[in-house]
């Protein structure tokens, strides 16, 4: 009888490695939850033509949007977990939408699984030139001497623009006006115009203006200087503690088997840091990364808490 049972389970087991050996066998599909176009579905594009290459099976791009990224989020979220349909999100959709809706239909955290931090987005901090500051700590000490007579904008309510504010206005002790826009460009065009005076927002945005000599660069938010940027001193330089790394990650549903996350992973970073993808990517103002599964977990679980934490704080809700 043991005997028998141990053949049993035995043949489970080559059963269920033969299953995963053979995976992928047919064309598995990458959703991207904005419009094409955009840096993200730029990203999974120039990924998705690597990865068609080396699993050798076709990676179909399949852009979902709609409600600030939940409709293509929630649509892999309740997908088989097999390895054939994956996501490329953002820190946005995973750590910060969940806490401005708690009608969500999903966890940012719980309900996926991490396969690959892809790349980081250099977030810049810009200022319109009239306002009579050339750094970070003469901006502080200008906000500190006329409170509530700077104006931020952003692509509204619980946007990163709006958390970059936000996170320092709370760590500076200073106090600005928010101006919410129906999207960045718009948001942009304020500070050129000096509607508002001050934006944070990626470099993709921001540094065709400041070439342009119509925004003043103060400094990037991550938490290291960009490689792309590396003149451009970080806010935490300034102001010690502060960080908002943007980044874009890979996710499986819930329940994505390790194998195969693990093959996601090397695959995605070894087509992350190609030559030809990784000068595409830095031409966007995106910094690729390459970390394990577990490191990326580990980012998702420490940024869903600290912006979740910020978003109740400051009341935001999703509009």
């Amino acid at each position: 009888m043991r005997l028998a049972a141990r053949f049993a389970a035995s043949l489970l087991l080559l059963l269920a490695s033969a299953a995963n050996a053979a995976w992928p066998d047919h064309p598995i599909k990458l959703v991207v939850p904005w419009a094409p176009g955009g840096s993200t579905d730029i990203l999974a594009r120039a990924v998705a033509d690597k990865l068609t290459q080396s699993l050798g099976q076709p990676v179909i791009v399949e852009n979902k949007a709609g409600a600030s990224g939940n409709i293509g989020s929630e649509f892999v979220a309740s997908s088989k977990p097999d390895g054939y349909t994956i996501l490329f999100g953002s820190m946005s959709t995973h750590a910060i939408n969940p806490a401005m809706d708690s009608k969500m239909p999903f966890d940012g955290v719980e309900s996926f699984t991490p396969i690959a931090m892809l790349a980081f987005v250099t977030n810049t901090m810009v200022v319109n030139p009239s306002l009579p500051v050339s750094n970070l700590k003469e901006f502080i000490a200008y906000c500190k001497a006329h409170p509530g007579a700077v104006a931020y904008a952003s692509a509204g309510p619980g946007s990163t623009n709006h958390l970059s504010a936000a996170l320092m206005e709370k760590m500076a002790g200073i106090k600005m006006l928010h101006v919410p826009y129906k999207g960045g460009a718009p948001a942009v065009l304020s500070v050129v115009s000096n509607e508002t005076q001050v934006l944070f927002t990626a470099g993709t945005q921001s540094l065709p203006h400041v070439k342009a000599g119509k925004l003043k660069l103060l400094a990037v938010t991550e938490n290291h200087r960009s490689a792309l940027l590396p003149d451009t001193p970080t806010v935490a330089e300034t102001l010690p503690g502060y960080e908002m790394a943007v980044w874009y990650g890979a996710f499986g549903p819930k329940g994505l088997p390790p194998e195969i996350t693990q093959r996601l992973n090397t695959e995605i970073n070894r087509a992350m840091m190609l030559p030809d993808v990784k000068t595409r990517m830095e031409s966007i103002g995106v910094e690729p990364v390459n970390v394990t599964p577990g490191q990326f977990s580990k980012v998702l679980h420490d940024d869903a808490k600290k912006w979740g934490q910020l978003v109740r704080e400051l009341g935001i809700k999703a509009e």
